[in-house]
């Protein structure tokens, strides 16, 4: 990643997941367009994030926010996933798409229930092509560690991509706003990291963690 810092666009920023992390990347300094089906809905959520962080923070539907973005953040439920991407489609190209992606199933959530093919999002990578650099992460870290902005986020993020220079533009984005990142290879190993996520909520239920379990890889001084 050069000097100037990237614009990044997060569709799906007014939940809970892409708002805190749009709310960490405004604090570090980055400016962030906030993207939902709802324009007005994002200018509103972008002013209060603003006035939140002190950061530079804009909000539009979707499609404007894609276009906008240097970097663009997929935020949403998986049900949304595809039909999001399809829409902005042509945003996208020459860009790296980080999609935080978990294919939960509801009711039951906490149990492991991947698409056929393993990972989802390596398959949209496949649906994307060539023109698009998807990388997987943010997907198993706690949106509550994230929304509280005076603690740090306890816990480390795997990112996964094809792209090895695309891969570490992400984990540069994460060590930006505090976030231990670690490469964990292909796309196709994303599959772990969206399964991770159940396992987690699992944990989370059974052992009462308020803030959200998180992960950390020992063994190993330097991340980068």
């Amino acid at each position: 990643m050069s000097n100037a810092k990237p614009t990044i666009a997060v569709l799906g920023g007014t939940g809970h997941e892409g708002a805190g992390l749009a709310a960490r990347w405004a604090k570090a300094g980055f400016r962030v367009v906030i993207g939902s089906r709802d324009g007005e809905r994002a200018r509103v959520a972008a002013r209060r994030l603003a006035e939140a962080t002190g950061g530079t923070v804009a909000g539009a539907a979707n499609s404007d926010a894609a276009a906008e973005g240097d970097i663009v953040v997929l935020a949403v439920p998986y049900a949304a996933q595809s039909a999001l991407a399809e829409e902005v489609r042509a945003a996208l190209e020459g860009k790296i798409l980080i999609d935080v992606t978990v294919p939960l199933v509801p009711p039951k959530v906490a149990r492991v229930q991947l698409p056929e093919g393993g990972s989802a999002v390596e398959a949209l990578q496949k649906r994307l092509g060539e023109g698009v650099r998807v990388v997987s992460a943010f997907q198993n870290v706690s949106a509550h560690q994230l929304a509280d902005l005076d603690h740090p986020v306890d816990c480390d993020v795997l990112v996964a991509g094809d792209d090895p220079d695309a891969r570490e533009q992400v984990c540069e984005l994460a060590r930006a706003i505090g976030i231990t990142a670690w490469h964990a290879g292909p796309l196709a190993n994303s599959a772990a990291a969206e399964a991770l996520t159940s396992v987690l909520i699992a944990i989370n239920k059974r052992y009462k963690v308020a803030a959200g379990a998180g992960i950390r890889i020992t063994g190993i001084q330097d991340p980068a």
